[in-house]
């Protein structure tokens, strides 16, 4: 039998906390039974809702806190409220003793994004921490990083988030040898940003552990340009939400169309099949699950709108890099290179 495996979840976080948090973490433990969690928050509200998930409750310890992280705090207010003593950073911390090999929340991004940074702290030689999402591709998945994290990127900066990039996507896809390539406005090597094509010049001069494709333009993420799409945080989470909105408006017009006519419908019913794989493609509870990059421990955003089925997408996702050991690749990777990159940038 598999060694256990221990996920920390903020029970507290997201919309509905642990109405969603709860069932989620029980789908994931059906398809991962070597797992165990620590259920962090307000004990009144989780032990009735472990009453009807008896499987989790077996496996599960709750850690009680009344304190939790609301959706709206800025993050110097999260921490200075929630330091310590919120679900949010009792989740985290957990990450940081070893008690957890990973932590998950639904809650408020920024601060989740303030507190890991300050209760894990960064790896050596990284900057500032990144989050990645997958995005579903036409035959497979990519991912794509930085979506939201950080306004702006440096050439180094973006060099670093190749490199973690590449790891995780070896951890998560099983990719021997990732295709990277950084996002522009054109694949000619004169177009773009300063720092875009500063860190084109160091990735083609470099001796990679991963294969890097040059530049790829938005409307090249979903046609397997490349395994691992890099980007700042600014671009990066424009890009993803347009692909989810551009998602949902084409699904409204399929809806419409098959709404027309008897003929319409007729055809919608013959063609049901294959509308539920188009469907079960581009739902976004299937990539749920933002992984935060460059810190000294893993750390995982849930969708605080998300429902169960998504909430277990992001235990699925911490289960597999902890399992995969992606801490552990990104260190080995990216130390030595991210040292000498920042000096060969600095000259």
């Amino acid at each position: 039998m598999s060694t256990s495996l221990v996920i920390a979840i903020d029970a507290m976080g997201g919309d509905q906390g642990p109405r969603v948090a709860l069932p989620g973490a029980a789908i994931a433990l059906a398809r991962h039974p070597e797992c165990r969690f620590l259920l962090i928050g307000d004990s009144a509200q989780i032990e009735p809702e472990l009453k009807e998930l008896r499987e989790l409750a077996s496996r599960s310890r709750i850690v009680h806190t009344d304190k939790a992280v609301a959706m709206g705090d800025k993050p110097s207010q999260a921490l200075m409220r929630g330091r310590y003593t919120s679900s949010m950073w009792m989740a985290i911390d957990a990450a940081r003793k070893g008690e957890a090999a990973v932590a998950i929340s639904g809650g408020n991004t920024g601060a989740l994004m303030a507190m890991s940074k300050v209760c894990l702290k960064m790896l050596p030689g990284i900057e500032r921490p990144v989050m990645a999402a997958i995005w579903p591709t036409v035959t497979s998945e990519c991912l794509v990083l930085d979506v939201g994290a950080n306004v702006g990127a440096t050439a180094l900066q973006l060099v670093s988030s190749s490199m973690m990039g590449a790891a995780m996507a070896g951890a998560v896809f099983n990719r021997r040898s990732p295709r990277v390539a950084l996002l522009n406005i054109g694949v000619e090597e004169v177009k773009g940003l300063e720092e875009v094509k500063r860190a084109h010049v160091a990735l083609r001069a470099m001796s990679l552990p991963f294969e890097y494709r040059g530049f790829v333009e938005a409307d090249q993420i979903g046609h397997d340009a490349a395994d691992v799409v890099v980007t700042d945080g600014f671009t990066g989470n424009i890009a993803i939400k347009t692909a989810e909105g551009t998602a949902k408006q084409v699904a409204q017009y399929l809806r419409q169309a098959m709404e027309q006519s008897l003929l319409s419908q007729l055809g919608g019913f013959i063609a049901q099949d294959a509308f539920r794989l188009l469907k079960a493609k581009m739902d976004p509870r299937r990539s749920n699950g933002g992984v935060f990059l460059g810190l000294n421990g893993l750390v995982i955003k849930s969708h605080g709108g998300t429902d169960p089925t998504g909430y277990a997408s992001a235990v699925d996702l911490g289960y597999q890099m902890a399992r995969a050991g992606l801490l552990a690749r990104i260190i080995k990777d990216t130390t030595d290179i991210v040292s000498r990159t920042a000096g060969a940038l600095a000259e």
